[in-house]
C-alpha cells in the first residue's frame, strides 16, 4: 500500500499523538498550528490509564520521560475538609496495568513533540478553509497559501474549523458555570506525593492536585449564569470570596496563585456528531468529542484516537475507508465517555442542599467494590484492532 501524506490540523495532546502513532507506521505526517510557537499555560490535566497504555506502547513512558505524578491517594472531601471516602489509587492503577498521572500541560506537549521527533511543525498556520477534490483534501490558509494532502485530520479543538466544514456551525452546549485553573508551587502536610483531592461544595467544587517537582495544579468551579461564565470578568478576590470557608489548603493554593497565573473557562462541551468526517477529512479529540472534565479523559481519549486512527490507516488500503474505520471504532466510546462525564458533572456540581446531601451520602456508604468499578470503566481501553 501507498500510505497517503497526512496533514493534522492541531498540535495539540491529539494531533501530537495522531504524529507519534502516524510516524511509527512509517506514514509521512506534517502538523498546522494555528499559534505562532508552541502554546504554552498556566495548566495541568490528568491522563488516565487508558492514555498511559497508549502512550507506552508508542515508546512514551511519562513516569520516566516527563516531570509528573502518578496517582498515589484519592480523597473525596466537604468543603471545609472532611473527608467523604479515599479510594485506593495506587490499587486502582495496579489493577489497570498502567499509571494515572497528573502533569502539567507544557511537560506533555513537550514530551509528545520530542516523541515526534522530524514530524514538521508549521507554526502561524491558521486554516480558513478546507476542500475536497479528485487530487485528494486541501486546507487554505489566513495567509493566502494552501496545502495539499491525501488525508486531512481536525485536531484543533472545540472551536474547530475543520469540524465547521464536516459538520457545519453549531453552537457549544452550555452548562452554567465557570472553571478557574491554574498551577502553582505548593506544600500543605495534606498533598502528600501523587494526592489529588476533591472538595464538593454547593453549586461549587475544587479539585487539588500533585503534579510533581513541587507543583499543584488546582481548579475550581462556580454556578453562575451561562452568559456570565463565558465571558467572566471578576478578578482572584473573587474566586478567593467564592472559596471563603473552604478547607485551609483550598484557601492558601488559590492565596499563592498570581493573578495572572488564573485561566477561567465556561463549562461547555458540543451536541454529539454521529458522522466525523466525509471524504479523505475526520476529526479527533475536542474537534469530535468535546467533553466536560469530570471523568479526566478529553486528554485521555484524545491520545485514544491518535492511536486508532494510525491503526486504521496503516491496516486499511484505500485511505477513506480507513477514515471511517477509525471512525466506526470510536465513536460508541467516546459517545460513552461524553455521557458519562455529563452524568457525573450534573451529580458533583448539584446545588440543591438535600441533592448535596445525597451525593456525599451516597459516596461514603456505596460499597467499595462498585464505586472502585464506576472509576475504573472508562479507564479500560483494549490496543487490539479487529479487522
Amino acid at each position: 500500500m501507498n500510505a497517503p501524506t497526512v496533514a493534522v490540523v492541531g498540535a495539540g495532546i491529539g494531533g501530537l499523538t495522531a504524529a507519534v502513532a502516524l510516524r511509527a507506521k512509517g506514514i509521512d505526517v506534517e502538523i498546522y498550528e494555528a499559534a505562532p510557537e508552541p502554546r504554552a499555560t498556566g495548566t495541568a490535566l490528568g491522563l488516565a490509564s487508558n492514555a498511559t497504555k497508549v502512550l507506552r506502547s508508542l515508546g512514551i513512558d511519562l513516569t520516566t520521560d516527563a516531570c509528573c505524578s502518578a496517582l498515589e491517594h484519592f480523597e473525596f472531601r466537604t468543603a471545609r475538609g472532611a473527608l467523604i471516602r479515599a479510594l485506593p489509587g495506587a490499587a486502582i492503577s495496579a489493577e489497570l496495568g498502567h499509571p494515572f498521572v497528573s502533569i502539567h500541560r507544557n511537560e506533555l506537549i513537550r514530551t509528545l513533540r520530542t516523541a515526534a521527533a522530524d514530524t514538521p511543525i508549521h507554526y502561524g498556520a491558521e486554516v480558513v478553509d478546507v476542500g475536497v477534490d479528485r487530487n485528494g483534501v486541501r486546507a487554505a490558509f489566513v495567509d493566502g497559501t494552501d496545502v495539499r494532502a491525501g488525508v486531512l485530520i481536525g485536531a484543533d479543538g472545540i472551536r474547530s474549523v475543520v469540524r465547521s466544514v464536516v459538520a457545519g456551525e453549531q453552537a457549544p452546549s452550555e452548562y452554567g458555570y465557570v472553571l478557574w485553573l491554574a498551577t502553582v508551587p505548593f506544600t500543605h502536610p495534606r498533598m502528600v506525593p501523587g494526592y489529588t483531592g476533591h472538595y464538593w461544595g454547593r453549586g461549587q467544587r475544587f479539585g487539588l492536585i500533585d503534579i510533581g517537582g513541587g507543583m499543584a495544579y488546582w481548579w475550581g468551579t462556580k454556578n453562575m449564569p451561562a452568559a456570565r461564565a463565558r465571558d467572566w470578568n471578576g478578578d482572584k478576590a473573587d474566586i478567593l470570596a467564592a472559596f471563603d470557608g473552604w478547607a485551609p489548603e483550598v484557601v492558601e493554593a488559590i492565596e499563592r496563585t498570581p493573578v495572572d497565573a488564573i485561566l477561567s473557562v465556561p463549562a461547555q462541551d458540543r451536541p454529539f456528531l454521529k458522522q466525523w468526517g466525509r471524504g479523505p477529512i475526520t476529526l479527533l479529540g475536542d474537534a469530535a468529542h468535546p467533553m466536560l472534565t469530570s471523568r479526566s479523559q478529553g486528554g485521555s481519549s484524545a491520545v485514544e484516537d491518535g492511536y486508532v486512527l494510525a491503526e486504521a490507516i496503516a491496516r486499511v488500503p484505500d485511505a477513506v475507508d480507513a477514515l471511517r474505520a477509525y471512525e466506526d471504532r470510536r465513536r460508541n466510546r467516546a459517545a460513552m465517555l461524553v455521557r458519562s462525564s455529563r452524568r457525573l458533572n450534573r451529580m458533583e456540581q448539584a446545588q440543591n442542599p438535600l441533592a448535596c446531601a445525597a451525593r456525599n451520602l451516597g459516596v461514603r456508604c456505596v460499597p467499595m467494590r462498585s464505586l472502585t468499578r464506576n472509576t475504573v470503566r472508562p479507564m479500560r481501553f483494549d490496543l487490539g484492532w479487529t479487522a
